[in-house]
């Protein structure tokens, strides 16, 4: 198949299960782009396709799929947006801390100085378990509040550091109101709905979908200076229809911005707000491969495809 994706555009890719739309969005187009693109992969090299063109066009290409944000309970939004590192120099800057002479770094728990040595600032500690999974006990010294008692001492607003990351990404949203640097960040992490996680939630409990979020909203607030393409899969996944909308919402700030998001999705809120549609298929398995409709929704909603039968009738209640 022949297929030409407009950039600056809101794109999503449908088609039954089993139709190809992963094999073409992971094996075709990520893969041909990051050797274009990024230099840690960069050959001549095209893969799985005769020619691929038009790349010169983009300065880079983001793969936001379901992969933990971290691999360690160390990792969590904060850490992962950025905000943590503005927290802790704000910690460092109270009367108190400076009278003790402490750093930033007195306030990280992946760095010695002010976590607790015993559970090396995880807040849990790891068992073995021989033939079953792993499980994490909380950490009988510090109580899983993962710093020592007299770093817990310093105080900012009456929090200490270990109240700050127990917060609600909508709460610590409204503490951090007058620091744009931390602001920022938070407030597109409650864009994309994740306003309920604690801001030190553990990146190993977050879901799929929470996880994909997440770097969504780190997308939101970094300066864009390159044309960026940004590749999702079924972003939609396990959201109420209200998350549904917001999550359109800050895709489409993604393509104001000058840049194009391709989505994989089976969602029909999202597919009929799309400004383009590849209908791959038109079955599962050998039945599928084929580009069998493209246009905007309305055109594909006129063809014949499994997917123009469904959308004509998302259409209709619109």
């Amino acid at each position: 198949m022949n297929v030409d994706i407009p950039l600056n555009r809101l794109i999503v890719v449908t088609g039954v299960s089993g139709s190809g739309k992963s094999s073409f969005v992971y094996e075709i187009l990520h893969k041909n782009l990051q050797s274009r693109l990024d230099r840690r992969y960069r050959s001549a090299a095209t893969h799985n396709c005769q020619s691929f063109t038009g790349s010169e066009y983009l300065g880079r290409a983001i793969l936001i799929d379901q992969s933990p944000i971290g691999r360690t309970p160390r990792s969590n939004p904060a850490t992962y947006t950025g905000a943590f590192t503005f927290i802790r120099e704000l910690f460092a800057e109270t009367a108190e801390a400076r009278a003790r002479g402490w750093r930033a770094n007195r306030f990280s728990f992946n760095v010695k100085g002010g976590r607790c040595e015993t559970c090396q600032g995880n807040g849990m500690i790891e068992v073995e378990m021989h033939f079953l999974p792993t499980v994490y006990v909380p950490c009988d010294v510090c109580g899983g509040k993962r710093f020592m008692k007299e770093t817990l001492e310093v105080k900012y607003n009456r929090k200490s550091i270990y109240d700050v990351l127990e917060m609600t990404i909508e709460d610590a949203t409204s503490f951090f109101e007058d620091i744009p640097a931390i602001y920022d960040r938070l407030k597109t992490l409650g864009d994309v709905g994740l306003g309920y996680l604690a801001l030190g939630q553990s990146a190993t409990t977050l879901s799929g979908g929470e996880a994909q979020r997440v770097k969504v909203a780190s997308e939101l607030y970094r300066p864009h200076v390159e044309k960026t393409i940004y590749l999702l899969d079924e972003p939609t996944i396990g959201l109420h229809y209200a998350d549904v909308k917001k999550l359109i919402e800050i895709l489409q700030k993604l393509v104001d911005k000058g840049n194009t998001v391709l989505v994989i999705e089976h969602n029909m809120d999202l597919i009929k707000s799309a400004d383009y549609i590849l209908d791959i298929g038109p079955d599962g398995g050998d039945g599928g491969g084929d580009l069998v409709a493209k246009g905007t929704p309305e055109e594909v909603a006129g063809t014949d495809t499994h997917t123009g039968k469904y959308l004509r009738k998302a259409l209709r209640k619109k």
